[in-house]
């Protein structure tokens, strides 16, 4: 096999280099040369994981071509090539032979250039299997060639720390291991395709409150075994083209200007020969910047310009050799991908990519992750069931994926209301579906919620004076009466200036009990904070702890209250809006949706979060959105078959109705497709088979990062003191017990696990560890078998077990099959400080074949001697 692969290798390098000496071939003969390459690259990472591959950089062809341009270039163009033009575009030089190349926003698809197709993030980790991510990034390629995109800004690969942050949504979970897996087979997806995937946001970037200006302290073991590992895959494995620093900084130093990232552990560690860009306007120095291995500046050269570097050079700040060794990368990948040779724009590939419809479908089909199923309700009897009922805010519209620029908006969007009722047309099903939303929009309850400029004998409004700075310093430029505070657009690039205004008056309480007071903000465009009764209720105005925030207070029929808001925008990318409301918890569920609920033979509830409050620039709520709780508890009370799918990028506080429903699905955000994927599976044509990418806790207080998950060191320091104990490690470390465990899935069907080999059972790696599979149960279904490793002799602390392996079996009733997965010397290491490397202590190791980490079928030792 080491034969064939080398022989294909080989054959795919000869391939580039033809393609190199040629520059008049056909597009399609270019596209396919370089397709062999990446095949053949895949095939010898397959092979040998943990060696660093050989890199295409090596061929002389390629340094030969390189250097040919850069001997032609004028230092000015050299320094202009380090930043981008027109937002999203590398410049290009014509008389060089160099063209312009275009990016576009990811990681669920293709953004910024019309509609395609959508689906992806913590759904495709949910799933459990590399070989559908691959597919579905073969289609992001695909719909980047179509629209001439020579690099997709995806993966994204960022940790999953806590619930609310805005961007989880995008990312692949909390476990190293599964997000490496996920990361390497999607950035061999797309770069099949002759398209850079930029694996991001490098490194530390685990919230969205403040992500420009905190300050990520994380030790040097944690981010090897925890936060680096999905990049080293994606830069060793998949060879990935490219790697986008991100706006923090990293233990004192912003990443962009972060040498012992970018150059000592990208560059030095790994082998990592392709580009380090910034995130769109995340770089603050430009000569720090390109000294610590900044490649290219997007989305222009706001610092890495001539103004900058050109003085810094003379003065011998920067030297030309760095200059130049930037270039090169980038001339380099340009080579590599066959930009200089053929153009990027395949017309043969449809905008409206049939097959990107169908994997949509399969990778949606396979994110939901059954966590209850009390009494057996799911699959619904379609012989037993007339009347469905669809309730609650996400049925529809769709909530394919959250907001900011992972925002790609797909042709068309199946809700979950357009899903069932196609199938039970299509399907000649005589099954009646109703729809109710049962909770008004934010933007309406706002509307509709009553304020006095006085507490008595006032007008109707609130007093408003406006500033024209962001402090509500000085004397207000305009005073004038609003009705309501309901403004502004949810559009991101609306242009708009900076102002601060307060709102000033009281709200009387018509009806006593609990009463929601929110506010739908602008993110880190701005900031707002809530007084009531003079009391801070809501404030984000320091940070962005929640694009739609609230608090419930307990309220007396008739009373009445001293409301102040006081709000900032500035003019920057994003949401440029400001809404208040205030609503008695009693009055939020409509009366129509719970009769609506009572008649049906079953309930599907679709509560949870959306794109304009989960989203990038901001973080969310732990608690579920005002309202939903309650609408939860009322809808579950009137039907004892109330289905719940949670729309939500993590967790959410269940504590109020968990025991209340009999049935929960995690719907993550679930594509173009999540209507059409959750009908087949509620009606049983197929059986869910995603497990849970994170654990789910039960209180926001059992997180490991509780404590540390904002600045808990000065006002932008944020200490990552859990260390590695993250995710699962922490609850099994500290015996807290979650409310569903990581790896987590319930089946339609059954599964027995037996025969367990470690092979050797005594020795060194590479070890093999086998066992069987049987599906017990009666319908055909998928099983995600787990491998963890446990040190219990280590002179570090190590958590209890750790994902190392893992392998997604489909399995016809009765069938059994064997698994084998091996595990390297890696599998048992830990990463030690002092000498700077993986280190492997002999002694004996447990083995644990789980089907979550909680759930253990098989328990083996191995006594482990590594290879000095």
């Amino acid at each position: 096999m080491p034969q064939i692969e080398n022989l294909s290798l080989t054959k795919a390098l000869q391939c580039q280099i033809d393609l190199l000496g040629e520059f008049r071939l056909l597009r399609r003969m270019a596209r396919s040369c370089w397709i062999g390459v990446l095949a053949a690259t895949v095939l010898l990472a397959q092979s040998n994981s943990q060696q660093s591959p050989p890199t295409l950089s090596s061929d002389p062809e390629v340094e030969k071509r390189i250097d040919s341009i850069l001997s032609r270039m004028t230092l000015e163009q050299k320094i202009d090539l380090l930043s981008g033009i027109k937002s999203f575009y590398i410049r290009g030089y014509k008389e060089l032979g160099l063209p312009e190349q275009k990016m576009s926003d990811g990681p669920v698809g293709v953004r910024n250039y019309g509609p395609a197709t959508t689906m992806g993030g913590i759904g495709l980790a949910a799933s459990w299997n590399p070989e559908l991510v691959e597919r579905m990034a073969k289609v992001y390629g695909e719909d980047a060639r179509a629209r001439g995109v020579h690099f997709l800004l995806g993966p994204g690969v960022n940790i999953h720390r806590a619930p609310m942050n805005g961007r989880n949504f995008e990312y692949f979970g909390e476990d190293p291991f599964l997000a490496a897996r996920t990361a390497v087979a999607y950035v061999r997806g797309v770069q099949s395709q002759g398209v850079i995937a930029t694996v991001k946001h490098y490194m530390g970037n685990n919230s969205e409150h403040d992500r420009h200006n905190t300050d990520s302290e994380i030790d040097e073991r944690s981010m090897r075994e925890i936060y680096l590992p999905a990049f080293e895959a994606a830069v060793k494995e998949a060879h990935v083209g490219a790697i986008m620093d991100s706006y923090n900084l990293v233990n004192g130093e912003h990443a962009t200007q972060n040498g012992f990232l970018n150059n000592q552990i990208a560059k030095k560690d790994w082998g990592f020969d392709g580009i380090i860009m910034s995130d769109w306007d995340a770089t603050y120095d430009g000569v720090a910047a390109v000294n610590s291995g900044l490649d290219l500046e997007m989305p222009s050269g706001k610092f890495m310009n001539r103004e900058t570097l050109l003085p810094a050079l003379k003065a011998g700040r920067v030297s030309q050799a760095t200059i130049d060794e930037h270039v090169r990368r980038i001339l380099r990948e340009a080579i590599r991908f066959g930009f200089l040779d053929r153009d990027q724009t395949e017309p043969s590939i449809p905008l409206l990519n049939p097959e990107g419809q169908r994997i949509a479908l399969a990778a949606a089909r396979e994110s939901f992750v059954l966590l209850k199923n009390e009494g057996g309700i799911l699959p619904l009897n379609k012989q037993a069931v007339k009347t469905i009922a669809l309730i609650g805010p996400d049925v529809y519209p769709a909530q394919p994926v959250g907001g900011g620029s992972a925002h790609v908006q797909p042709f068309h969007a199946v809700s979950y209301l357009e899903g069932f009722s196609k199938y039970v047309t299509d399907s000649s099903q005589s099954i009646k579906v109703l729809h109710h939303p049962a909770l008004k929009s934010y933007r309406d309850i706002a509307q509709d919620t009553e304020f006095t400029t006085a507490e008595s004998g006032g007008e109707a409004g609130l007093r408003a004076e406006e500033f024209e700075n962001t402090d509500l310093s000085g004397s207000p430029a305009r005073t004038h009466i609003d009705r309501h505070v309901n403004f502004g657009t949810d559009n991101y690039d609306a242009a708009i200036g900076r102002a601060s205004i307060r709102w000033s008056g009281y709200y009387t309480a018509h009806t006593g009990g609990p009463h929601d007071f929110f506010v739908l903000g602008p993110g880190e465009n701005g900031g707002y904070r809530l007084f009531v009764d003079d009391k801070p209720v809501v404030d984000n105005w320091e940070r962005a702890t929640a694009i739609l925030n609230f608090a419930t207070l307990q309220l007396d029929p008739g009373s009445k209250h001293k409301v102040r808001l006081e709000y900032f925008r500035n003019s920057g990318w994003g949401p440029k809006r400001v809404s208040l409301g205030v609503q008695p918890v009693s009055e939020a569920v409509n009366p129509e949706a719970k009769a609506i609920a009572a008649q049906a033979d079953v309930v599907l509830l679709f509560p949870g979060f959306a794109d304009t409050i989960e989203s990038e620039a901001g973080d969310r709520t732990f608690r579920l959105p005002p309202g939903q709780d309650e609408l939860i508890k009322e809808i579950a009370a009137a039907n004892k078959k109330t289905v719940v799918v949670l729309t939500a990028g993590g967790n959410a506080d269940m504590t109020q109705w968990i025991d209340e429903v009999p049935v929960l699905l995690h719907g993550w955000y679930a594509g173009e497709q999540g209507g059409t994927a959750l009908a087949q599976l509620v009606f049983g044509d197929y059986s869910p088979s995603g497990h849970l990418p994170i654990s789910l806790e039960r209180r926001w207080e059992d997180n490991a990062t509780y404590k540390s998950y904002y600045p808990n060191d000065g006002p932008k320091r944020i200490k990552y003191t859990e260390g590695v104990f993250v995710g699962y490690r922490h609850f099994d470390q500290n015996k807290v017990k979650p409310l569903f465990p990581f790896g987590f899935g319930l089946s339609y069907s059954s599964f027995a696990y037996k025969n367990l080999n470690i092979s050797p059972a005594s020795g060194s790696a590479p070890v093999t560890v086998s066992f069987d599979v049987t599906n017990t149960g009666s319908r055909a279904a998928a099983e995600v078998a787990q491998l963890y490793v446990g040190d219990t002799h280590s002179s570090v602390p190590r958590p209890p077990k750790e994902l190392k392996g893992f392998s997604k079996v489909l399995l016809q009733p009765g069938e059994t099959k064997r698994v084998s997965i091996p595990l390297d010397s890696r599998s048992f290491s830990y990463y030690d400080v002092k000498s700077h490397a993986w280190k492997t202590e002999p002694g004996t190791f447990n083995i644990y074949v789980a089907s979550s980490v909680a759930d253990i079928q098989l328990e083996g030792k191995l006594n482990y001697r590594p290879v000095l």
